[in-house]
């Protein structure tokens, strides 16, 4: 029998280039972050970015971060993760944006995901405030 690729288009034209070459799937330290970004590569989900809170922030030990093409797809990964933590023995995590699909969040406890269009995401850059080297971590004062 003869191999088909999946087609995963919802709007019927990949022309912009969503189903290109993807870039290489961030390892989680977890079976539960594994199983949180095998479910987003799965249901291509683009820019996928594991930031490591350890040492950071009290409220949870990694941040997901991840943008969906439209309102649909956005609210289509979040409802399957929210079904992959409850397989997971998550099934209360707490969930924010569910609604509007711009932006929403999931906090799991010990794994917070966020999930935006990709205009959301850029407004916010909510990467930027988590990144070790942000400038405002890095920059000395100096007098003058």
């Amino acid at each position: 029998m003869d191999e088909f690729e999946p087609i995963h288009s919802e709007d019927g034209d990949d022309s912009a280039g969503f189903d290109g070459p993807r870039a290489a799937l961030p390892a989680g330290s977890n079976a539960l972050e594994n199983a949180i970004l095998a479910k987003l590569d799965d249901d291509k989900a683009l820019d996928i970015v594991l930031i490591d809170l350890k040492g950071k922030s009290p409220m949870a030990d990694t941040m997901i971060v991840a943008s969906g093409r439209s309102h649909r797809h956005v609210g289509a990964l979040a409802d399957h993760l929210l079904r992959t933590l409850k397989e997971q023995g998550l099934g209360k995590a707490k969930v924010e944006g569910l609604p509007h699909c711009d932006w929403v969040l999931i906090d799991s406890g010990d794994v917070i995901i966020h999930l935006f269009r990709p205009e959301v995401r850029m407004f916010y850059n909510i990467e930027k405030i988590w990144a070790v080297d942000s400038a405002h971590r890095t920059a000395t004062n100096v007098a003058v």
